[in-house]
């Protein structure tokens, strides 16, 4: 396999060093980011919130819906009580660097995600810990919320946006190719997860793509895309990137 630089035109900025080597586009006022500030997220549909141990008795109700199979892909759970959800919550945020949101639809929780993997230096965030009870699956307010998680990082100064999932785990990886992340590989052998081996699926949208995926998915929150029922007119399927 070789590799050309032909498609790096000099409209993109592209920088070489003194040997004449590309080098990439130049950022001469770039600053490192901060960590995302705890800020109450609004949307049309849904609130995503930075969690707070009174979330933790209606996430526990919501997720008492489920009849197991949302926790197959996930390195915690199933919980046997409300404290439970707020011990792991909290292991995850003190141990792992979590950063973690509750999406609420009129107050109710029904899920939660987390920004995860700062990397302040370089202006790059993840988006993991994705658990949504069955009322917030396929939903209206779960893509709200990962738009509005995904705006927050954008608006402060975010450069790259990760998305990373179990390549057996299809719903994420949809989910993740309707959002507008593109599919950058699979690191194989990654992880051991539940004794099993672990491919992971990494996904991501960069700054310069964020506009577009933004329009797109605000086109398709539009409240003229939906019928008093609620119902989708158009698929965000049907809205190109």
């Amino acid at each position: 396999m070789s590799l050309t630089y032909d498609r790096f035109s000099p409209s993109l900025g592209l920088q070489h060093d003194r040997f004449g080597n590309p080098a990439g586009k130049a950022l001469p006022d770039w600053q490192a980011c901060q960590r995302l500030p705890d800020s109450r997220l609004k949307g049309r549909t849904c609130e995503v919130v930075p969690y707070d141990i009174s979330h933790d008795e209606g996430l526990y109700a919501a997720f008492a819906k489920d009849d197991g199979r949302m926790w197959s892909y996930l390195p915690y759970g199933p919980f046997s009580s409300a404290a439970g959800i707020d011990a792991s919550i909290q292991d995850y945020q003190k141990n792992r660097d979590f950063h973690t949101f509750v999406i609420l639809k009129d107050e109710t929780p029904l899920g939660y995600a987390s920004f995860m993997r700062y990397d302040l230096a370089h202006g790059s965030v993840e988006v993991g810990g994705v658990t949504f009870s069955p009322a917030l699956q396929r939903s209206t307010v779960a893509t709200e919320a990962m738009y509005l998680m995904m705006k927050h990082a954008f608006d402060h100064g975010y450069r790259r946006y990760e998305w990373k999932c179990n390549q057996l785990n299809i719903p994420s990886n949809h989910a993740a190719l309707r959002l507008g992340f593109q599919f950058e590989g699979v690191f194989r052998n990654h992880q051991i997860s539940h004794g099993n081996r672990r491919d992971t699926a990494w996904y991501s949208v960069i700054v310069e793509e964020w506009p577009q995926v933004q329009a797109r998915l605000e086109a398709w929150l539009d409240p003229a895309n939906f019928d008093a029922d609620g119902v989708q007119r158009h698929p965000l399927s049907a809205i190109p990137l």
